[in-house]
Parts: C-alpha cells; structure tokens; sequence
C-alpha cells in the first residue's frame, strides 16, 4: 500500500509552481521532498493535505482517489504549528508566543506522532530545535512510521536532514521532482546538474568533449582554466556534442591535495589556496586552479595556509559527467 502521485500540477494565477510531480511514498518509510527555497516543497504538502487546490494530476491512496477529498474528508494529518487554535487546544495556552519555537515544535510532533493513521505530512518540521534535539526526533519520527505502518512525507532544504531523517528522498526542482531513491543514492549519482547543485556540496563545472564517444576513459576540457581532465566511462547520451557543454562533477571530499613533488591520481592541477574555512571535525579549502574554482574538504587543518600552492587530484572514477 503507498500514496501515489502522477502528474500533479499547482499554480498560483499565471505562476506554475508544480508540474508533472509524479512520486510514490510506501508505507513504514519517512519520504523526503528535498529542494531549494521556493522550489514548491510546502505548495506540495498543502495540495497533499486538501488545503490547496491543484490544477491537474491525480493523487491515490491505497488505490483511492483523493485527488478531489477535502483537507476534512481524507486520511493526511498536516499538524499546524503556527496556528492559535491548534496551540490553545493542545497545549492550554493562551497564545503561541508563550512557547519558544523550538519547544513548540517538540510538542506539535509529538502530538502529531502520537494520532497520525495513514499518512503524516510534515513541512521543515525540525528547523527550531536544537541539533541534539533534532537527532532525537529524526529517530522517533522513524520509529513511529515503522511501528505504525505510517506514510510520512518530510519537506525540507536541507540535505543533512535528508541523511538523518528518511529512507526515500524525492528532489523537488524547477516544478518537477528530478530524481527519487535512498539519500545515498541521490548524494553518489545525482542524474543532473540541478539535483547535484542542491543535493550536498558539490563542484560542478563546464566542460567540452575532446575524445570520441567509444572512448574507454573520456577526456574533456574545462571552460574555465582550459584544464584536460579524463573520467570514468561515461554512458553515450551524457556526453553532448563535441562542440556543447556538459558538466563535470566531484564532491569536495574526493579531491586530494599533496605539497609534494608527485602525486598517484590522474588529473592532477596545480592550485592555490585561496580560502580556508575551519569546520570543526573538517575544513573547507577554496581552490584557484588557473581560473577553476574548485573547494576540498580535509580532516585536519595543519599546515595549510592562504596563498600556498599545492598539487590536486580529480580521480577520473570520481567525477560524474552531468547535463543541466
């Protein structure tokens, strides 16, 4: 049994907000619309709920379809944290701002794990609690799903979340969802250049194709600092036109840096450190290689400086070849 959506389109006047959004939630799982800011994530739990009318698509439930039901009359439970009415009647205060945000939040989930049947909706359920509290919630919210055979679906911009909260994740991008499966998946192989763009930090960057199509190991140049790189065998209808842009792609944390005089990857460019940002556990290190602009991520800061240049390495198995 699962909430299946096809093809469902919202608008606001003349301005589509949603078209085509086509996703399968299951249940005992926590599904994930994942996306950029005002990229239609909490437009799509308000349709889902029935307090938002679409303009085209069909929604089933358990092979029924409420495509039509009113927010009253289905199966969803969309737990309103903001709202006066909802506060004084579970909580017994006065008025919302005698809760701080993060407390009220706490209290609304747990409510809203406690009675949800069915499905669960919830839109950036976690962005007033603390990080220990979140962690604590992301495995309540899970365990409440399984024990209850429940459908939550679980906005939100964030994709630490994503990792931490859901099993399925479903990427919400320019009104269509680009691409569904485990956050693993989506963070590895990303199936464009919108979802890498927004799923986890990412170097992406255009580039030409020198070699043929057949070719074992692909070689393109980089529009900026005109760089050859070579990558993994690449799937024909990726690669573009020798003479159109494509993108290449590599997670910061696959790019090695080494101040010696050689180094074991292919694809090696020289670079300067030009910014050096320390993250606690990790830092992050922006790179100028002739003109491309690539950041690095390192366990350990020591020895590192701005201004210093260094060797890098794009291993060929690590960089994706992406189009927009």
């Amino acid at each position: 049994m699962s909430l299946k959506i096809s093809n469902l389109a919202k608008r606001y006047d003349d301005n589509w907000v949603l078209r085509d959004v086509t996703l399968e939630a299951r249940r005992g799982e926590v599904t994930g619309i994942f996306g950029a800011t005002s990229e239609g994530k909490t437009t799509l739990i308000r349709v889902l709920a029935g307090s938002e009318q679409n303009n085209g698509g069909v929604i089933v439930y358990d092979s029924e379809d409420l495509t039509k039901a009113l927010c009253e009359d289905n199966n969803f439970q969309l737990p309103s944290l903001k709202n006066d009415t909802f506060w004084k009647s579970n909580f017994k205060t006065q008025k919302s701002s005698e809760l701080s945000d993060g407390d009220g939040q706490v209290l609304a989930l747990e409510d809203a794990l406690e009675k949800a049947e069915g499905v669960l909706l919830l839109d950036d359920t976690f962005c007033f609690m603390d990080r220990e509290r979140r962690e604590t919630y992301y495995a309540k919210m899970r365990r409440t799903a399984q024990e209850k055979d429940l459908i939550v679906i679980f906005a939100t911009n964030d994709f630490d979340e994503v990792f931490a909260a859901c099993d399925r994740v479903a990427v919400l991008c320019r009104g269509e969802i680009q691409q569904t499966g485990t956050p693993r998946e989506v963070y590895e192989n990303p199936v464009n250049a919108n979802v890498a763009r927004v799923a986890g930090r990412n170097n992406l960057f255009a580039a030409r194709r020198l070699t043929s199509t057949d070719t074992d190991m692909p070689e393109f140049q980089t529009v900026e600092g005109l760089h050859r790189l070579s990558t993994a065998r690449t799937v024909k209808p990726m690669l573009n036109g020798l003479n159109q842009n494509v993108f290449l792609t590599i997670r910061p944390e696959h790019i090695s840096m080494s101040f010696g005089a050689s180094f074991p990857e292919d694809n090696l460019l020289k670079a300067t450190i030009h910014e050096i940002k320390y993250r606690g556990s990790t830092t992050l290190i922006k790179l100028d290689a002739g003109g491309l602009i690539l950041k690095a991520i390192v366990l350990r800061l020591v020895g590192l400086n701005i201004g210093d240049e260094c060797m890098i390495g794009l291993p060929p198995d690590r960089i994706l070849v992406l189009k927009d």
